[in-house]
Formats: structure tokens, sequence, C-alpha cells
């Protein structure tokens, strides 16, 4: 049945216990909700989730080294658009990770971790898609 403003109103029938139901069970979802939000820890919180993490790439943990965010602004951005020639991107890559290598650290354990750091749209989707731990060099 169309309802339009002129439609007498008298005409529609609700049924008080769909009703009422439907409000007793979004109310028991905001309950759940809260008691679920209440027992985890503000660092439970606020800490990063692992599964959303570019798990695709083995990184050494055994080498410990951070990137100054300076580095991570020099590096180059690749989107994967037609036009964007992902050759000049990996040399370009490579150009700025041999010339900031911390001292101890290997060459290709730089260029694992700052890889993520250089793709941006449909590329980072691509990166995300990755089978998980498949990429070692």
């Amino acid at each position: 049945m169309l309802i339009t403003r002129s439609t007498n109103q008298s005409q529609v029938h609700v049924d008080l216990e769909i009703e009422n139901t439907l409000r007793r069970l979004q109310k028991e979802a905001r309950v759940n909700t809260m008691v679920v939000a209440r027992q985890q820890t503000l660092k439970e919180l606020v800490a990063p989730n692992m599964e959303n993490q570019p798990l695709c790439i083995n990184i050494d943990n055994n080498v410990n080294f951070e990137f100054k965010s300076g580095f991570i602004h020099l590096l180059p951005t690749f989107n994967g658009l037609a036009g964007e020639d992902r050759h000049t991107h990996l040399k370009e890559f490579h150009m700025i990770c041999v010339g900031m290598k911390p001292n101890g650290v290997d060459e290709e354990q730089v260029k694992l971790k700052a890889f993520p750091f250089s793709l941006k749209g449909a590329a980072k989707s691509w990166f995300f898609s990755i089978l998980l731990g498949s990429i070692g060099t």
C-alpha cells in the first residue's frame, strides 16, 4: 500500500509486538557493544590492529631499525595508474634506499621495510591482497 501525505493515517496498521521486539533487540545490541568496549583496556583500544598490517613481506625481526620521517617523504610514490611507469618507480625507489641505508643494516631489509610506504591508491590495494608471508626478497 502506497502511503502519501493525503492518505488517511488511520488506515495504517502497526503491529505493536514487532515494534516492541525491534526496540528490545536494538537496546540489547547497544548494551552488548558497551560491555565489549569496557572489557578492553585503553592500551588495547589504541594498539594497531596487526591483522591489517602488510604481513605479506617477511622482515628479519632480529634487525631493528627505524625510518626517519624525512626518509619516508623522500620515497617515490606509485599509484598503479595506467600512465605510470613501474620500472621508473622501482629505479627511483632503489636510489633512495641505497642512499639512506643505516649502518649495519642490509640493503634488502631497508627495501622490504620501506616498499609499502611508496605505494598509494590501487597499488596499495594490490599490495594488501598479496598472500601473507609470500615476499622475502
